[in-house]
């Protein structure tokens, strides 16, 4: 019986996501290249581990003994490179995140600043939906992860890190663009363009309007933060995003930030680990480098500033 670790945790993401096309848009690769991966460790453990039941991948009895045997092996491993990491320092080592979407237009700049400070050091990045991160969070599949509102339900050790307001965005020639202070009544009454049930912008968002008895007409629901900005671009309805997601958008004018009253609501980025998680010297080290840095990295992100100044004044 030959199988290897790569076929292990691509068997993994399937089954956690129970989908082929998920799995591959979360390890980058094609889904043949995963179906691939999954047919072979089939072929050598002779047993068939996932069954088709609708839409879903649902793991066999055999699949499920595999999938506790191949979390068991892949903790093993890990563990072994974080140990012999620590033996190392920082000289090397390997260090794994997984971050929301949003969190991609300003953790890059943390990274770059450790890797050149660390050279040595490899990471794995894995940018996907707060859903999956928590999935990832709870089977302690990284070092750290990264997103915008503490998870509930999971023991976990959490960290503010840096400030992620959340902003209302229209069109600049929009009715509301140039109003000030617009009651949330008044915005309630338009179409808007939301995240994915599970977001956590959508969470915070829905909970505001929800605290004052309103409901937000929901036009489209859309999985990305670029989708949604397009979106609004092209005159569907309004938006809720982070300030963050603004950058590009605030030195074109393509979108305005509507003064709405009680916004930004204002929340923050939280690192996240599993309780009693033992984490690396890298992984450490990473962590003291974002509670020194992240929240001069997020302040410095292009034009951000100015589009909040800019939203307080007009």
């Amino acid at each position: 019986m030959r199988i290897s670790l790569r076929q292990l945790s691509v068997f993994l993401s399937v089954a956690r996501h129970q989908s082929y096309t998920r799995a591959a848009e979360e390890l980058n690769l094609t889904q043949p290249a995963v179906f691939t991966q999954v047919k072979q460790l089939e072929d050598s453990l002779g047993v068939t581990l996932l069954d088709r039941i609708g839409k879903r991948m649902q793991p066999t009895d055999a699949g499920r003994v595999v999938v506790e045997g191949a979390r068991e092996t892949l903790d093993a491993v890990g563990r072994m490179e974080m140990r012999l990491a620590d033996m190392r320092g920082l000289r090397e080592g390997r260090l794994t995140l997984a971050i929301v979407s949003t969190a991609q237009y300003f953790l890059p700049r943390l990274l770059g600043q450790f890797c050149d400070a660390n050279p040595g050091i490899e990471v794995a990045l894995t940018v996907t939906n707060r859903q999956a991160v928590l999935a990832r969070l709870a089977a302690s599949e990284d070092d750290l992860c990264i997103l915008g509102t503490p998870p509930e339900g999971l023991d976990v050790v959490a960290r503010a890190i840096a400030d992620n307001p959340l902003v209302l965005i229209a069109r600049p020639d929009h009715p509301l663009a140039g109003e000030v202070n617009i009651p949330p009544e008044r915005v309630a009454r338009e179409p808007f363009l939301l995240r994915e049930r599970g977001s956590g912008t959508r969470l915070t968002v829905e909970r505001f309007f929800r605290a004052r008895g309103l409901t937000l007409p929901m036009r489209m629901e859309l999985g990305s933060n670029e989708a949604i900005k397009q979106a609004v671009i092209g005159g569907l309805g309004l938006g809720a995003l982070s300030r963050d997601t603004l950058a590009l958008e605030g030195t074109t004018g393509a979108l305005k930030v509507l003064d709405v009253a009680g916004f930004p609501l204002l929340r923050q980025w939280q690192v996240a680990y599993p309780r009693g998680k033992h984490l690396s010297v890298v992984a450490q080290a990473f962590l003291d480098h974002l509670v020194a840095h992240a929240r001069q990295a997020v302040e410095a992100g292009p034009t951000i500033a100015r589009i909040a100044k800019e939203a307080a004044q007009e």
